[in-house]
């Protein structure tokens, strides 16, 4: 692939009709791949980590329910692009899922800043995980977001260790109110090496 940027055109996107003909074998087509890509670390956070296929279906997916139609087009790409691996990183949306209404806000009130204490530790290189910077995720009282969206920049070194089954890939998180973490699969890590360019 070249250096141009990789992201979703106008282009890519199907008409709505056909798209929900098609739309059941789409969904069932991604899932062995977002299985694989959908981790969890500790009792509540689940990373889910991106590629152009997912955004693709979450672009058509919000098309398709909202039926916003032209219009709407321009604010999904905004939206969804940035979360599209551009090569040498990785991408994830960080959820704390947790169903209990109380048990969430006490949860969350105690996680502020926690975007900024994710790693992925290949071998012996530890890389932090860059927060997308469109909003807040913390408030002011230290409250953190249930969501979050994140980058791992990588080294080529980097991707050749990730993609080296003889060294150990650890996602984690290292705040106080929530430090936790995971070795990824094998099988994990060869269906999130086909981000790399």
């Amino acid at each position: 692939m070249s250096k141009a940027e990789r992201k979703i055109t106008h282009a890519d996107i199907m008409d709505m009709g056909e798209f929900g003909k098609q739309r059941k074998e789409l969904r069932a087509g991604l899932l062995p791949a977002k299985k694989l890509r959908r981790v969890s670390v500790g009792p509540d956070a689940t990373f889910y980590f991106e590629s152009f296929e997912t955004m693709w279906m979450q672009v058509h997916e919000m098309l398709y329910i909202e039926k916003g139609g032209e219009e709407q087009i321009e604010d999904e790409l905004r939206a969804y692009n940035p979360l599209i691996p551009q090569g040498r990183e990785l991408v994830a949306t960080l959820m704390f899922e947790i169903d209990d209404e109380a048990r969430r806000r006490r949860v969350l009130g105690s996680l502020g800043g926690v975007e900024e204490t994710v790693y992925l530790q290949i071998g012996g290189d530890k890389v932090m995980a860059e927060a997308e910077q469109d909003v807040d995720r913390t408030t002011a009282e230290g409250k953190a977001s249930s969501v979050h969206f994140l980058h791992f920049p990588l080294t080529d070194a980097q991707v050749a260790a990730f993609k080296d089954e003889g060294t150990d890939v650890i996602l984690g998180l290292e705040h106080q109110g929530y430090a936790h973490m995971t070795r990824l699969s094998p099988d994990a890590r060869k269906e999130m090496a086909r981000d790399f360019a």
